[in-house]
């Protein structure tokens, strides 16, 4: 791909996985709180695409309340992990400018909106949720695995024109999370319906898995990302 990847900051420290031939589709890969990002990088190799690329871009580090204030890798702050938890308006809305801008010099290089796919894990998952339902482009798709719609009273206003109104969901969750319960997920997802199309959205949940991903749930996205994105 051409372009200048200093020009967008998220780009210059970004892990991507290229596709083995021409690239016509893009899933952008946003890690959770404190994940390397190449967590993501590698659980993406096992169920990769070679017309796709993958970005799995690296969150700044910033104090994080939840965390006693440790600077540590974040998207935005977090305040509590319940729905009624106070939230860092500023730095999600932030967080989300700073992912369109990647969508942005994608579609400069010639990959068209809807043929990109946001996906994250926990506070990555979120970020993709809000950055989605808030975007200008037509997106293909939202992978949101364990956890929830940031800002979400805001909702369904703040969809931008319903522009992503049709937007296909991806929710997935483990039902022993100790971390966001699988309750938070459930309530999440019937926030979504009431933003984008109903049938459009999809809540798995795994037995006996926590706060984290399993061999079923990373099939079930390679699934969803297959249908989206077929190859052209």
């Amino acid at each position: 791909m051409c372009g200048n990847n200093m020009s967008v900051p998220l780009l210059a420290d970004a892990v991507t996985v290229s596709g083995a031939e021409r690239e016509t589709a893009a899933v952008r890969a946003i890690n959770l709180l404190s994940l390397p990002r190449h967590s993501w990088a590698d659980a993406l190799s096992s169920i990769r695409l070679p017309y796709v690329k993958y970005i799995c871009p690296h969150a700044p580090r910033i104090p994080v309340t939840l965390n006693m204030k440790m600077v540590m890798p974040s998207w935005f702050d977090l305040m509590g992990l319940t729905p009624d938890a106070p939230e860092d308006e500023a730095g999600i809305k932030k967080a989300a400018e700073n992912i369109k801008a990647i969508i942005e010099h994608e579609m400069k290089n010639g990959i068209p909106p809807n043929r990109i796919i946001l996906g994250g894990f926990s506070q990555g998952g979120a970020l993709s949720l809000y950055t989605a339902l808030t975007c200008q482009h037509q997106l293909a798709g939202i992978v949101a695995l364990s956890c929830w719609l940031p800002l979400h009273k805001a909702f369904p206003q703040a969809a931008n024109n319903g522009v992503n109104k049709d937007i296909a969901i991806l929710q997935c969750h483990g039902e022993l999370d100790p971390m966001i319960p699988v309750r938070f997920g459930a309530l999440t997802a019937e926030k979504l319906k009431s933003v984008v199309t109903p049938t459009k959205v999809q809540f798995k949940t795994f037995p006996g898995v926590m706060h984290s991903s399993c061999p079923q749930e990373m099939m079930a996205v390679k699934e969803f990302i297959e249908k989206l994105l077929p190859r052209i």
